[in-house]
């Protein structure tokens, strides 16, 4: 059985906080910081990227070495952490799939954007989403817990995230949209699911492949596509479901 542990050494997260307590999920800077760089880029190549040579722009050292922090607490930016190596080596194998797998790593990563995924996927397309409607999530559990300048601020920072990746659309009013998962995602979902220690049907059945919106016909397309390209081995008889990562050894913890 995997522990916490084991899933923490992976590069998962647990715990009441996140990055989304203070900003969205940053997509646009993490497409600039990734672009300028080679796949073997160390944290301290990224780190210089950000706050000494300023690629992204920020107006003030404060503000630089904030957004370094928040894309390491996102992502983690660091080849020793599985989750982002396996990340960084698929990242530009698509484009269209990089908004859908950043939020993966991001939902991996940030227990309060992670609780937001039974917020969104209930939607039906087309529902309109309210921020009320994720301040009321976040409060749930503890109502006292945040004050409502808070929660406002990060209700918008989690449909800011759920936008960018194609999961809702609009400016002032949030509705629900259709995703569109690519096989870079679902092999990615097949990972996380890996990581958790499923295997088989179980891996499809996963919260990480339920979290790419798409049907159970659809996601076995995207796994033969993915197995065409080398990212796993799909194997499919009748009901019998196996998966394997040809490029993959997670660490022994």
């Amino acid at each position: 059985m995997i522990t916490e542990e084991q899933l923490i050494a992976y590069g998962f997260k647990f715990g009441r906080n996140g990055a989304h307590s203070a900003r969205s999920m940053m997509i646009e800077e993490l497409k600039v910081l990734l672009f300028a760089r080679a796949d073997t880029a160390t944290k301290q190549d990224y780190k210089d990227d950000v706050i000494n040579f300023n690629i992204l722009h920020k107006p003030t050292e404060k503000s630089r070495t904030l957004t370094f922090r928040h894309l390491v607490d996102l992502y983690g930016i660091s080849l020793d952490i599985p989750l982002f190596n396996v990340f960084r080596q698929w990242w530009e194998l698509s484009e269209d799939a990089q908004p859908i797998l950043a939020l993966q790593l991001a939902v991996a990563r940030d227990p309060i954007l992670r609780g937001s995924v039974n917020v969104i996927l209930p939607l039906q397309q087309g529902a309109r989403l309210s921020r009320e409607t994720v301040e009321e999530h976040l409060a749930k559990d503890d109502p006292e817990r945040f004050s409502a300048a808070s929660l406002k601020s990060f209700a918008q920072n989690i449909n800011g995230t759920w936008t960018q990746a194609g999961y809702l659309e609009g400016k002032a009013k949030k509705y629900r949209s259709q995703p569109k998962a690519t096989y870079v995602n679902l092999a990615y979902a097949l990972f996380l699911a890996h990581c958790h220690g499923l295997s088989g049907q179980r891996m499809f059945d996963s919260f990480w492949c339920q979290m790419l919106s798409q049907d159970k016909e659809h996601l076995f397309e995207l796994a033969h596509r993915a197995s065409l390209r080398g990212l796993i081995n799909f194997k499919q008889a009748s009901e019998v479901v196996e998966v394997t990562f040809p490029s993959i050894n997670l660490p022994e913890v």
